[in-house]
């Protein structure tokens, strides 16, 4: 344990996720190392993100505006919607550069042992937005790109549900199988099964 101010930044750096006390200590005693106008830029960097992050009006991906860039872009097929649980999901589909629908941000995934439900998450959101086209345009596919883990499946499996009854809407799933590089040996049961479940024909 360390004294005063130090040691209150280690403990909120630990907070944070993918950081443990290690790892806090280690930016702490960086910072503190710094030049004072590194820790200024940071600073500023907080307060933006604080004051002045909002969220796209539209699918609640992270934006500048009211809309996001990728709402706002016309040359996006308005067809197709990919659900993710976070904005951050957002950005590793379009690294992708395979998916050219636009996006709809739940803002998290199901888990009642945290307390979160779906009044917790955007789903109203998802279905007005079904349910009020914009443009004439009608939504033809929903992708469903929660995690492929317990809350995730749950969340994935709650979305099924509400969304079958819409005429027209076809409602799939991100496949899941085995990377690129792995070896089968070392896959585990979970892995494999879906991936012998996905199988595709080769052509």
């Amino acid at each position: 344990m360390y004294e005063g101010p130090i040691q209150d930044l280690i403990d909120e750096l630990a907070k944070q996720p993918g950081l443990g006390p290690k790892g806090a200590q280690r930016i702490a005693f960086h910072l503190l190392a710094g030049e004072k106008s590194e820790i200024d830029r940071l600073i500023a960097a907080l307060g933006r993100v604080r004051d002045d992050v909002i969220f796209c009006a539209e699918c609640g991906n992270v934006a500048a505006n009211r809309l996001c860039r990728i709402c706002s872009d016309p040359r996006r097929d308005a067809t197709k919607i990919c659900v993710v649980e976070e904005p951050k999901d957002v950005h590793a589909i379009e690294r992708t550069k395979e998916f050219t629908g636009r996006y709809h941000v739940l803002g998290g995934a199901l888990d009642p042992l945290s307390g979160i439900g779906p009044d917790q998450l955007r789903i109203r959101e998802l279905l007005r937005r079904l349910g009020n086209q914009a443009d004439g345009i009608d939504v033809t596919e929903v992708i469903v790109a929660t995690d492929p883990n317990t809350e995730g499946e749950a969340t994935a499996t709650y979305l099924q549900r509400m969304l079958k009854d819409f005429p027209g809407l076809s409602v799939t799933r991100l496949a899941s199988g085995l990377p690129m590089g792995g070896d089968l040996e070392f896959a585990d049961e979970l892995t494999l099964g879906r991936a012998l479940s996905g199988r595709r024909v080769l052509a």
